[in-house]
């Protein structure tokens, strides 16, 4: 009689750094994504690596771009080796709408197509409201909020407003209930949730799928090592 595996044996393995999996099982289709082409923001760490990860693992050819373009040159060499995919590290700055035109010119010069849009980059601290400046609260919101808008809005006019594609905006858990800190961070994230709903609705008639998954705390991530254990 076989044994039964227990549930932690059943789990994907956790990593604690920004390094490939040693192994992975597919639940879905190997080819699942084959030959398409997804553009990850913050992809060059953490969850934004994951996913890179995990969609090349599926037959996807990524493009990872964060504003450290060395950090971007490892992982894509990583991701590249374990999966044998094409993955294109664009420096970019979510910030300045001019970066991200002049990086999906680039990957339409090198891929033809996006398929996939995920917004992931981000910036977070912890910081009570009252020691929070001005300015402080305006970066994140600069980042998570504006870059959010501005790389979907980009790929949409270059690429999604005739092609069809996904957006898929990486939320956060700790803005439903509110939580002490985390005023700026929340702020941003509730706000991409609610223009989430509002671009699905405007754009999904030219076939673009437009969805936020908020997935809490992850191990092995740098925003888990900053403010996972308060």
């Amino acid at each position: 009689m076989a044994e039964s595996k227990t549930k932690a044996e059943l789990l994907p393995e956790d990593v604690d750094t920004d390094d490939c999996l040693t192994s992975y099982t597919y639940i879905y289709s190997p080819d699942l994504l084959k030959d398409q082409v997804a553009f990850i923001t913050g992809g060059g760490s953490g969850i934004g690596l994951r996913i890179a990860e995990i969609f090349m693992r599926h037959g996807c050819d990524t493009v990872i771009a964060s504003r450290n373009l060395d950090k971007l040159n490892e992982a894509a060499k990583k991701l590249s080796a374990v999966s044998g995919r094409r993955c294109l590290p664009l420096c970019i700055d979510v910030r300045q709408p001019d970066s991200i035109m002049a990086a999906v010119d680039e990957i339409l010069k090198e891929f033809g197509r996006v398929d996939i849009l995920v917004n992931n980059a981000a910036g977070n601290f912890l910081c009570p409201a009252t020691a929070l400046s001005f300015n402080a609260f305006k970066t994140v919101l600069d980042i998570d909020t504006l870059g959010t808008f501005n790389t979907s809005k980009v790929v949409y006019e270059k690429w999604f407003k005739d092609h069809g594609g996904s957006i898929v905006n990486i939320s956060a858990t700790l803005g439903y209930r509110g939580q002490a800190l985390q005023v700026h961070a929340g702020s941003a994230k509730a706000a991409n949730d609610a223009m989430t709903k509002h671009l699905a609705v405007e754009w999904g008639p030219s076939g673009v799928r437009v969805n936020a998954v908020a997935p809490g705390p992850i191990s092995g991530t740098e925003g888990y090592r900053r403010l996972g254990k308060h």
